[in-house]
Formats: C-alpha cells, sequence, structure tokens
C-alpha cells in the first residue's frame, strides 16, 4: 500500500483553489514560532488564517506566554496582517489529567497521542464556533512528529465533528529547513522540548 503523499495533496487543493479564485478560512492549530514560520509563509496567500494557540501541555507558564509572544512578533514583522488570533484558554492542568498514567511513556508514545488528540480537538471546536472550512496543524513540521499519527486523529476528529481537517505534512519540500532559516533570520525563540514537564531535559 503506498503511502499518501500529503504535501502533493496540499498544493493539489492550494492550486485547486487558485483556479477557482477561492482562498478558504483555516483555523491553524500553532505550537510555537519557529513551527509556525514556514507553515504561515506557505500558507498566507492561499488560506484565510486563524491562529489557534491551544497549547495545555506547556507546564510552565511563563514558558508558555514567550512562545506566544515570539508567535505574534513573527506575525507581526512579516507583516501577515490578515493572520487572525483567536481567544484560547491555558489549561495545563487540564494536560496533566489526560495524561494520568503516562508519565513514563517513551517520547512519540501513547502520552503524545493523547496531547495531539486534546490540542486538534479544541482546534476542530474553535473550527466549528468560527465557521472555518478546514482545521490543522503546523505540528506535523517536525522531524519528531509522526505526520502519519497526526492526520489520521485529525482526520478522525474532523469526521466526528463533521468538520474538514486538512492533512498536511509541512516537514517535506524542505519545511523544516525553511523554517530553521527564518528562526534565525527572526531571531526566534527555539525551545529544546515539546513543552510538558516529561519531554523536559
Amino acid at each position: 500500500m503506498n503511502q499518501r503523499n500529503y504535501s502533493k495533496e496540499l498544493d493539489a487543493l492550494i492550486e485547486k483553489n487558485r483556479i477557482e479564485g477561492k482562498k478558504p478560512t483555516l483555523m491553524l492549530h500553532v505550537c510555537c514560532a519557529v513551527c509556525a514560520s514556514y507553515v504561515l509563509e506557505y500558507l498566507y496567500d492561499h488560506f484565510q488564517i486563524k491562529i489557534c494557540y491551544y497549547n495545555p501541555n506547556i507546564t510552565e507558564e511563563a514558558e508558555y506566554t514567550y512562545r506566544y509572544s515570539e508567535l505574534k512578533r513573527y506575525v507581526k514583522e512579516r507583516n501577515m496582517t490578515a493572520v487572525e488570533f483567536i481567544e484560547v484558554a491555558y489549561e495545563p492542568s487540564r494536560f496533566f489529567s489526560l495524561v494520568k498514567g503516562h508519565e513514563e511513556d517513551r517520547e512519540g508514545g501513547a502520552r503524545c497521542s493523547l496531547c495531539f488528540e486534546e490540542r486538534l480537538s479544541y482546534t476542530a471546536g474553535k473550527c466549528q464556533e468560527y465557521g472555518c472550512e478546514y482545521f490543522a496543524t503546523t505540528l506535523t513540521i517536525s522531524p519528531l512528529k509522526n505526520a502519519e499519527v497526526l492526520n489520521a486523529i485529525g482526520t478522525h476528529i474532523g469526521e466526528k465533528l463533521g468538520v474538514n481537517y486538512l492533512c498536511t505534512d509541512f516537514k517535506k519540500k524542505n519545511g523544516y529547513k525553511r523554517s530553521i532559516e527564518l528562526s534565525k533570520e527572526y531571531n526566534l525563540y527555539r525551545q529544546n522540548y515539546c513543552g510538558c514537564i516529561y519531554s523536559k531535559t
């Protein structure tokens, strides 16, 4: 069975919308400025983007706030005036409750999948609330995140709620490499862990 080429599928959708003169609305879950840098550069001209910075996995509030401020700074410095930031909750207690019993899981295991499901479910709910045509996540840009797993979770949530999940693999087409270039160019804060206390080195 051939693995899906999510990057090629997204390019085909973008081209189809361009030909039809469409610019769909997208509720985009963003984890940090570095991951968002390339994704926003890539999608900005093709979607009306609303950012959902929902990351209860980030244990320390100072870390959470700093990552959010860096994201906002990047968007401002890129003059992406059409990007909208929606109101989100910061609920680290929700994350701890969710992963109870999975504290010792290996990185990328069941604990991470539970975390992905929580963040994507919240984003899908906001997609529904704001009437967006799609929802997606920047998480697929990371070489440490499995796009197949993320897309399966997102697709399942989308089908359950009746909203369209946009399958992606932003690390393709040198997306991750470009995000590193942009993070250096804009002097973005690059954290060395996902945010939860269990992944902190």
